[in-house]
C-alpha cells in the first residue's frame, strides 16, 4: 500500500521539483528511477496547462478575427459569395502572424482548424455534410492566401453548436451559418 501512494503523494508535491536533485534524492531513497518519472510527469503536465491557456488565448484572437472577417456561401450551397478575397487574405495573415509567434515561443505540434457551421433548417445530416463541405472550401481559400496546407484542417460540425440556440429568425439563423478557425495542441 505505501509503495501506491508515493507516486500520488510525489506528484502532489510537484512544486518541490524545483529543488535542484530532488529527482536523484528520490531515486536513492526508492531505489528506482521513481524520481526521474515524477520529474518527468510533473514537467508533462505543466506543458499540457500552458498550452491550455495558450490555446485558449490565441483562440479568443482567432474567433474574433474570423467573425470580423466571415465570408458568405450562396444559400445551400458551398459556393462563396462574392467579396470574400480581401476578407480571407486578411484572414490568412492573422493564421500566419499567429503560427510564428507561436513557434518563436517554442511551441509544436499544434494544427489550425476550420470547423463549418450551418443553422437549424433543414436535415441535420445534409446540414453536417454542408458545413464540412464550406470548411473545405475555406480551408482552401486560406491555402491559396499563404496558409500551409500542412498546418490547417477543415471539420464540419452541422448545427450542434450554435452561437444562438433558438435560430428562429432569418437574423439568429445568419449568425448561426459560419466558419470558427482555432488552433489546438
Amino acid at each position: 500500500m505505501k509503495v501506491k501512494l508515493i507516486p500520488v503523494l510525489m506528484l502532489s508535491l510537484t512544486p518541490m521539483l524545483a529543488h535542484a536533485g530532488f529527482a536523484d534524492d528520490l531515486n536513492k531513497a526508492t531505489g528506482s528511477n521513481l524520481g526521474n518519472k515524477v520529474e518527468a510527469q510533473a514537467k508533462s503536465s505543466a506543458k499540457a496547462a500552458g498550452n491550455k491557456q495558450l490555446a485558449a488565448q490565441v483562440n479568443k484572437k482567432l474567433l474574433s478575427e474570423g467573425r470580423k472577417n466571415q465570408c458568405s456561401f450562396k444559400s445551400g450551397s458551398d459556393e462563396l459569395a462574392p467579396g470574400c478575397g480581401a476578407k480571407s487574405k486578411k484572414l490568412a495573415g492573422i493564421i500566419i502572424e499567429v503560427k510564428k509567434t507561436l513557434q518563436s515561443q517554442g511551441q509544436t505540434g499544434f494544427k489550425f482548424t476550420v470547423s463549418g457551421h450551418t443553422d437549424s433548417s433543414g436535415d441535420a445530416a445534409k446540414n453536417k455534410e454542408l458545413s464540412a463541405r464550406r470548411a473545405q472550401v475555406m480551408v482552401k481559400e486560406l491555402v491559396a492566401q499563404g496558409v500551409s496546407a500542412e498546418d490547417i484542417e477543415s471539420v464540419g460540425m452541422g448545427s450542434e453548436k450554435p452561437l444562438i440556440k433558438k435560430d428562429d429568425t432569418p437574423a439568429k439563423k445568419a449568425k448561426n451559418r459560419r466558419y470558427e478557425v482555432q488552433v489546438h495542441f
